[in-house]
């Protein structure tokens, strides 16, 4: 019910937001409409400061679980009526002699409109009363429940102590991970150190710490000892009772008779007094949040005997700051390697006993689902263990309606309850954030950017002063990861997250209540039941799937997934949906801009991505709410003017590359500049817009955009260079930039910057040099920098050397000398290191101590290099070691073991590969396929190779 709670709140927030301007701007329905307006506003607001202290009630209380679905349900049905309220008042406000004509066109109509909503207004506060008096009764309720039980978790408690009766017959792959834990608590420094367990909730951070906690070199090493569970409805004197009790107990003394009327300050110092000159360990199983911890430290007391404080967690930051506090240790807890988990499956479902052969896919298919978490390979062992080995059709159902088994199977009720736990325990506004990864296809990845700006066309970011929407939104993603909600899928070289994914079984769970909630609708499954009323509607694959001739006009978000059919948006939705605020067509089988777009007046998201759509028609300048216009890779190379109109647009991405061959990943179309493009203000991000040779305002407007982090252009000439310059050293919140010439020799002029942008991350410069930017030595903040074409004569690792934070360095066709040399003290960051066709190169080489953090070097199309750099054997952290295209001579030096060969200057580097045309195609050899075989087998064959290589560069292009 707290869920439910939580969500409810959520949406009564996001109303009582929309109902504010029809105060500020004073408008008003019909006569008493305004009064009827307040009613609604005052009501909610009451329900809603309800809602943030009834956490306490009774979760299994049905009287509480009707009535947040009915405010639920009030206040997505109010939230429509005035988004149609809005709608008319905007036709009402047209302006000129069109807006005239057409005002008195609509009068009529209008008008009717106009009584149908202030009588829709009307019946909504009819309900809102009915739902205020269950909300008196529930005030009552709550004020008994706040006098009764402390704990309303204590059956989940229970539960929870099984962990602390384990044996070790259960537990598979504990040993590795307790010894280096116990190494921690036992060695070290002789200061109070902090330990903390983190991970999601079912990996096994109770059971590991107990086990540490009960060794028999822990228990030896330190005098006292101490095991706290930390409940998420503890109290503080509670807590600190409890510790003391141990303490005395440990000590074999009793427990002083003035404890009881002892306040929080008083058991602190109590608890520091009876620490003060001992050795201790002190474990806090299961925190939740920094504060908890804060409430705690102060009574530990930081004394050198080498005491030792282990917390468990699911919240990363905590343990990051935990450990930044007390100079400590944070083990990340990592899920079951897959033969530990088969191990543990098996050992569980078969009693120790071997899969049957006829039942391996099956388990194989449901245990991928577990991703190594021990919890879940137990629960759902639990299951299989009871069903007929014979019956593979039993067997199968399980692996195809997991989602269902974990909602009404009681023995998998308490890994629901821990898998929900993080989720329960997320403040009102991360819930629908949250939430709203159930709209993506099992195994999608998630793009991270993506995901931002959606939560803002939502609405779900609240703003905050001094912050960019996308910036707070950021911090939820944050909170998320930290929560160990969302689990990073792939990130960049310079450690931005990529892609992102729930855990399968969290995801199961998310969808559930999603469905509960009518948060959204998955049309996957023809025969799946369809709510009334659908806000949220995500077809996964197939249209065959949407229920055709349902009313869909409260819709706010349509997404489409892989859907190949060409159908229509006026076939499957004949009726429209003109409250729509999301639409996602990515990869959608349509050539045409969809003609239904001119009704979405709230329309905040557009993505036509990947689709054949090359026009796009004057009308999209009707859209005024519109944030993210998303044209990538479709064929568009020109915007109507109307596009200027768009005030609020933040992100605007049209571009298009052409993947040839490896040689041509450059080729990179994007869109012809507006001439006046300077006027949207709001925009963020804008790639990549192509320079009007025949209007040099263009580089000059592109200036006005002072809120622009992210700018790419293209087929750029000397000329531009001049008032180029002049325009970014405007754009001081840029943290991107990517500048194209139009031709492999023309110039890039990029000498008249003086004051670059200060928060620069990334610098993509492809282009002739003249000598490399004065400036660039100067940009602290540059992770990554892709120089191309650059054919400069003097050596750039002079000037790029010195730059603190840079982790990935890629250079193509940058220098024409024969020698590179990577000196001592330079790079100290450095992690990628790309050389590409730098035509004259003869040697490479690296002094001691040069280039200490590189982990991959990539050396490709240097023909005269005949030989590995010299000191390529002091970079100990070098994991990978690429030769792509190169001479036949290099790769028989590398192989030789005798006086003059390379081998031993590479042995050491775990991966070394070779890759080179053969058969109208690419391959990958390894050293090792070379030394053990005189015909080796490719590691890679040409198609795959191929895709791998579109993959890595579509994966790096989006700076």
């Amino acid at each position: 019910m707290k869920v439910e709670r939580k969500m409810a709140e959520s949406a009564v927030t996001f109303l009582l937001e929309k109902l504010a301007p029809l105060f500020e701007n004073e408008l008003q329905l019909l006569r008493g409409g305004r009064e009827e307006i307040v009613y609604v506003r005052g009501e909610l607001e009451r329900i809603r400061a309800f809602l943030r202290v009834a956490d306490t009630l009774e979760e299994s209380d049905e009287e509480v679980k009707v009535w947040v679905k009915q405010i639920r349900d009030v206040a997505h049905e109010t939230e429509d009526i005035l988004d149609e309220f809005t709608i008319l008042l905007a036709h009402d406000h047209a302006s000129g002699l069109y807006g005239l004509i057409h005002k008195m066109s609509c009068c009529i109509k209008n008008m009717k409109a106009r009584y149908r909503i202030a009588s829709q207004i009307k019946a909504i506060n009819s309900r809102i009363r009915n739902i205020s008096d269950g909300h008196r009764r529930l005030r009552q309720k709550f004020c008994v429940a706040e006098h009764g039980s402390s704990s309303t978790s204590t059956g989940w408690q229970d539960r929870r102590e099984d962990a602390l009766l384990l044996d070790m017959i259960d537990l598979v792959g504990i040993e590795k991970r307790k010894s280096k834990l116990v190494g921690w608590l036992v060695d070290g420094r002789s200061g109070r150190v902090v330990v903390s367990l983190a991970g999601m909730g079912g990996l096994g951070k109770t059971t590991l710490a107990k086990q540490v906690y009960d060794d028999a070199e822990v228990k030896k090493h330190f005098s006292v000892h101490a095991w706290i569970t930390v409940s998420r409805s503890y109290k503080m004197e509670e807590l600190l009772k409890d510790i003391l009790q141990q303490l005395f107990a440990a000590d074999r003394k009793p427990v002083p008779k003035n404890l009881e009327s002892q306040n929080s300050s008083q058991l602190k110092s109590i608890i520091k007094e009876v620490l003060q000159k001992r050795r201790y360990l002190i474990v806090l199983d299961d925190v939740w949040h920094v504060n908890e911890w804060d409430a705690v430290k102060y009574a530990l007391p930081t004394n050198n005997c080498g005491s030792r404080v282990m917390l468990t967690t699911r919240n990363a930051d905590l343990a990051f700051t935990s450990r930044i506090e007390s100079e400590g240790k944070v083990y990340n807890l990592e899920p079951l390697l897959p033969e530990e988990s088969w191990t543990l499956f098996c050992r569980k479902t078969f009693r120790g006993n071997s899969c049957p052969h006829h039942l391996e896919d099956i388990c194989k298919n449901i245990l991928r689902k577990c991703e190594g978490l021990p919890l879940a390979i137990v629960a759902i062992s639990g299951v299989l263990a009871a069903k007929d080995k014979r019956r593979i059709d039993e067997w199968e159902m399980v692996r195809r309606s997991l989602g269902a088994e974990i909602e009404d199977n009681n023995k998998l009720l308490n890994l629901k309850k821990v898998l929900s736990l993080s989720f329960n325990d997320l403040p009102y506004y991360l819930k629908s954030c949250f939430l709203y990864v159930s709209i993506f296809p099992e195994d999608h990845l998630i793009e991270h950017t993506k995901l931002i700006r959606l939560w803002v066309a939502e609405g779900f970011v609240e703003a905050k002063y001094g912050k960019e929407l996308e910036d707070v939104a950021e911090d939820y993603f944050n909170e998320l990861l930290n929560r160990s909600l969302l689990q990073v899928a792939e990130t960049a070289s310079d450690g931005r997250v990529k892609t992102c994914r729930p855990h399968d079984l969290l995801r199961e769970i998310i969808i559930s209540k999603s469905r509960d909630q009518n948060f959204a609708v998955i049309a996957k499954d023809q025969n799946a039941m369809w709510p009334d009323k659908i806000r949220r509607l995500s077809i996964h694959y197939t249209v065959r799937n949407v229920q055709l001739n349902r009313c869909v006009s409260q819709l706010r978000s349509l997404f489409m997934f892989g859907v190949v059919e060409k159908s229509p948006l006026r076939t499957l939705f004949p009726n429209g949906f003109r409250l729509l605020h999301v639409l996602d067509l990515q990869g959608a089988p349509i050539k045409m801009f969809p003609v239904q777009v001119i009704n979405l007046y709230y329309l905040r998201y557009l993505s036509l991505k990947e689709t054949k759509v090359s026009i796009v028609p004057s009308y999209i300048g009707k859209l005024q709410h519109l944030e993210t216009l998303d044209l990538k890779h479709t064929y568009v190379t020109e915007l109507p003017d109307e596009i200027l109109k768009l005030q609020r647009l933040r992100h605007l991405l049209v571009y298009r590359y052409k993947f040839e061959s490896y040689a041509h990943f450059h080729s990179k179309n994007g869109f012809k500049a507006l001439e006046k493009i300077g006027q949207l203000q709001s925009l963020q991000k804008l790639c990549f817009v192509e320079a009007n040779h025949g209007n040099g305002n263009i580089m000059i407007e592109l200036g006005k955009l002072t809120k622009l982090r992210r700018l790419g252009v293209v087929k750029l000439r000397r000329e531009d260079g001049k008032s180029l310059c002049s325009s970014i050293e405007n754009l001081r919140n840029l943290r991107a930039l990517s500048l194209l010439s139009v031709e492999e020799d023309e110039i890039l002029d990029l000498e008249h910057l003086f004051s670059p942008p200060p928060l620069l991350q990334r610098l993509y410069l492809t282009g002739r040099l003249e000598t490399l930017p004065h400036w660039i030595p100067n940009l602290e903040s540059l992770v990554r920098v892709h120089l191309k074409w650059s054919r400069l004569k003097g050596d750039p690792l002079e000037s790029l050397q010195v730059l603190p934070n840079l982790v990935h360095l890629e250079l193509l066709q940058v220098y024409e000398g024969d020698t590179l040399c990577f000196k001592v003290g330079g790079f100290k960051k450095l992690k990628l290191l790309g050389i590409d066709k730098f035509d004259e190169l003869r040697c490479v080489e690296v002094e001691v101590g040069a280039l200490p953090r590189v982990e991959k070097l990539s050396i490709q199309r240097c023909k005269l290099l005949e030989k590995a750099p010299l000191g390529i054997e002091h970079l100990t952290k070098l994991k990978v070691l690429e030769f792509f295209d190169m001479p036949q001579e290099l790769i028989k030096t590398l192989l030789s073991h005798e006086q003059g060969g390379d081998y031993w200057r590479v042995a050491h580097i775990p991966e070394v590969y070779s890759t080179y045309w053969r058969d109208g195609g690419w391959e990958v050899y390894s050293l090792e396929s070379f030394n053990d075989s005189s015909r080796p087998s490719p590691v890679i064959r040409s198609q795959e190779l191929s895709y791998s290589l579109e993959m890595i560069f579509l994966l790096q292009v989006d700076f």
